[in-house]
C-alpha cells in the first residue's frame, strides 16, 4: 500500500528488489510476521506469481524445485519459528544438492530480540549447518545490498540456499534508497593449461568414463558435453539422481551411478584408468558408500570439475582439479581437437551394451507390477516428460527403467529426503506448464506433503502423481530384514483410501490393484486436466528391481546360521 511518498517501507523495497534480480514465483505459507512484504507481493502480482503452499517444508521443497529447473534461486517466504523450522528441510536438500534458493523468515520486532518473544530464533545460528549464508536485515536502508548478496552468494561457485531474517517492524519502517542493480552470477572457467593437461591425460588413457552430475547445468552445458563426449568417443554416466545431463537415448550414454546401479557399470568404475568427473561432489550414494575410491588418493587418475574451489581434494585427491562452472568447462571441452578414441571404442560400445541389457524389464512380483508400470510409461511420455521423484526404494523403478533425454527433466533429492517428491512435482507444472508431469512418491512419502495437492487444485497445476502403495516403509524395512530378519518394528503403515482422499480436494483419482488396468488408469489421468492421483497398490515383498523382500530375509537368516 501506497502512502503517496516518496519513502519506501522496507516490504516494498524487499520486492523491488525480486523484480529487478529477475524473480518470477514465490512460494509461501503466509504469516502475521511480514505482511509488510505480502502487501507489497499484491503489488507486484503482474511481476511475481505467489504460489500459496500448505506447509513450510512442502513451500520450501517447491522453491528447490523451481531452483533445479531454472537455474535461479527459488524465492521462499515462510513465517517465523515453526514456519522456518518446517522449512529446514527444504533447506537442507538445497544444500546437498547444490540448489540455489533464498529462504525469507519472518521475525520478531527488533525490540523484543532475546527475549524469547513469541516464536523467537536466532535464524543465523539454525541454519548455520544448512544454507551457505544466513543473515537478518535489521535496517531497511540495507535490503538492497543484503538482498543482492543473497542471490550472488547463492548463485556463485557451488549454488545453494540463502536464508535472511526479516524482523517485521523493519519491513514496515519507511527509508529512501536506492536500489541495486539485477545480479549476475560468478562463474569460474577453466585455464588452457587445464585443458591442455586434460587433453594429454585423455589421450593417454585406455578406460576413460566422464560422469556428469552436479549443479549449474545449463540446456547449452548439456549440449557442449555432449559434443565432447561423441568427439571423443566417451561412455557417460549420470550421477545420482543426475541422469538428464545427457540424452540418455544417445549411443555414448551408459547409465547412472547411484543407488542401484548396475553392477557392471560399478566394475567399470574400478577398473578405468581415467575419471572425468564434472559437476557431482563424489558423495556418499555416487561414491557406493565412500567403497568405490580411496581416500584420500584414488587408484583411478582422477580429473574432478566442480564450481566449488573448496570441493576440489575435500575428499578425494585428484591429479587434475579444475574449478570451473559446468558451462565454462562443458563449452572449453567442446572446443578440445578431439583425441583418437581407437584405444577405447570397444570399451564404450560394450558399456552402451550393458545399459541397454540393464533397460530390459524384469518382472517382480505381485498383482501389479512396477516394472509393468515403468513399461507402459515408456510407451506414453512425451520425450520432455518431467519425473519427480520421492525417496524410497520405489524410486528405483524409475531410476533404471525410464530414459531422461531432456534438460532439465529430473527432479528427486540426493540428500534422500521423503516428501520431497509431490510438491517438486507441483512446482514443476508451475514452471512448465506446457510439459507433462509425473511424481513417483511412496505410500510413506506422499502423506508427509499430501497436503500440497490442495496448492495444486487452488493454483490450477496438472501434475499426475503415482502412490507407490505397499503398506510399509518399504527401504527401512529392507534394511531391518538384511540386519534383523524377522523383527520387523515401526514398519508397517496403515493408509487412508488415497483415490478418495485425492477426490475430496477436487483432484482426479483412481485405485489400481492389477497390471491390465494401470494403461487405461494413466490415460484417464491425463484426459482428467487437473491435479491426478493414482493409487498403485504393490506387493511389499517387491521390494527393488533386482531383489524380494523375502530373499533378502533368506539371506540374512543364511547369515546368521553359519
Amino acid at each position: 500500500m501506497n502512502d503517496g511518498s516518496n519513502l519506501r517501507t522496507g516490504g516494498q523495497i524487499l520486492i523491488d528488489q525480486l523484480k529487478i534480480h529477475g524473480a518470477d514465483m514465490a512460494f509461501c505459507v503466509p504469516g502475521e510476521s511480514y505482511l509488510a512484504a505480502l502487501d507489497a507481493l499484491h503489488d507486484a502480482g503482474d511481476a511475481i506469481r505467489l504460489v500459496t503452499c500448505r506447509q513450510e517444508a512442502g513451500a520450501a521443497n517447491m522453491a528447490e524445485a523451481y531452483g533445479k529447473l531454472t537455474g535461479r534461486p527459488g524465492i521462499c517466504f515462510v513465517t517465523r519459528g515453526p514456519g522456518a523450522a518446517h522449512a529446514a528441510v527444504g533447506l537442507h536438500t538445497a544444500f546437498q544438492d547444490s540448489t540455489p534458493l533464498i529462504l525469507f523468515v519472518g521475525q520478531v520486532a527488533r525490540d523484543m530480540t532475546e527475549r524469547e518473544a513469541f516464536q523467537e530464533m536466532d535464524y543465523r545460528r539454525f541454519f548455520d549447518q544448512c544454507a551457505k549464508w544466513s543473515a537478518q536485515i535489521d535496517d531497511p536502508a540495507r535490503i538492497p545490498e543484503l538482498v543482492s548478496h543473497a542471490f550472488h552468494t547463492a548463485t556463485s561457485g557451488r549454488p545453494g540456499p540463502v536464508v535472511l531474517a526479516l524482523p517485521e517492524d523493519m519491513l514496515v519502517e519507511r527509508v529512501g534508497v536506492a536500489d541495486a542493480m539485477a545480479f549476475r552470477p560468478a562463474r569460474a572457467h577453466p585455464g588452457p593449461d587445464d585443458m591442455a593437461r586434460l587433453r594429454r591425460m585423455l589421450a593417454a588413457a585406455r578406460r576413460p568414463l566422464l560422469l556428469l552430475g552436479g549443479g549449474t547445468w545449463t540446456p547449452d552445458a548439456v549440449a557442449d558435453i555432449t559434443r565432447f563426449a561423441e568427439a571423443n568417443d566417451l561412455p557417460v554416466v549420470g550421477a545420482f539422481r543426475c541422469q538428464d545431463r545427457m540424452d540418455n537415448r544417445h549411443r555414448n550414454y551408459v547409465g547412472e551411478l547411484g543407488i542401484g546401479s548396475n553392477p557392471k557399470l560399478v566394475q567399470r568404475f574400478r577398473d578405468t584408468d581415467l575419471l572425468l568427473t564434472v559437476g557431482p561432489r563424489l558423495g556418499e550414494m555416487t561414491s557406493q558408500g565412500y567403497t568405490l575410491f580411496d581416500i584420500p588418493n584414488p587408484k583411478q587418475p582422477l580429473v574432478h570439475v566442480h564450481p566449488g574451489a573448496e570441493e576440489l581434494g575435500r575428499v578425494y585427491r585428484p591429479a587434475l582439479a579444475i574449478n570451473a562452472g559446468m558451462p565454462g568447462f562443458a563449452a572449453a571441452a567442446a572446443a578440445l581437437d578431439p583425441v583418437d578414441p581407437a584405444a577405447w571404442r570397444d570399451w564404450t560400445r560394450s558399456a552402451r551394451d550393458d545399459y541397454l541389457a540393464n533397460l530390459e524389464i524384469e518382472p517382480s512380483v505381485g498383482d501389479l507390477d512396477m516394472a509393468h508400470v515403468v513399461a507402459v510409461l515408456r510407451e506414453k511420455l512425451p520425450p520432455d516428460t518431467i519425473i519427480t521423484n520421492d525417496a524410497g526404494n520405489f524410486s528405483g523403478w524409475a531410476h533404471r527403467y525410464l530414459q531422461f533425454s531432456t534438460y532439465p527433466s529430473q527432479l528427486g533429492p540426493t540428500s534422500g529426503a521423503m516428501g520431497y517428491g509431490l510438491p517438486a512435482a507441483v512446482a514443476a507444472a508451475a514452471v512448465h506448464p506446457e510439459r507433462r508431469v509425473v511424481c513417483f512418491v511412496g505410500d510413506g512419502g506422499v502423506m508427509m506433503s499430501a497436503q500440497e495437492i490442495a496448492t495444486a487444485v487452488h493454483h490450477g497445476f496438472k501434475p499426475i502423481i503415482l502412490v507407490v502403495n505397499n503398506g510399509i516403509y518399504g527401504t527401512i524395512r529392507m534394511h531391518q530384514e538384511r540386519e534383523y530378519p524377522g523383527r520387523r518394528s515401526a514398519t508397517d503403515l496403515t493408509n487412508p483410501d488415497f483415490a478418495a482422499f485425492a477426490q475430496s480436494f477436487g483432484a482426479f483419482g483412481e485405485t489400481v490393484e492389477k497390471d491390465d488396468d494401470f494403461a487405461g488408469a494413466f490415460d484417464r489421468a491425463v484426459a482428467a486436466d487437473r491435479v491426478a492421483l493414482l493409487d498403485l497398490r504393490t506387493d511389499p515383498n517387491a521390494i527393488t528391481t533386482r531383489t524380494t523382500l523375502a530373499a533378502i530375509k533368506d539371506a540374512a537368516l543364511r547369515r546368521q546360521q553359519a
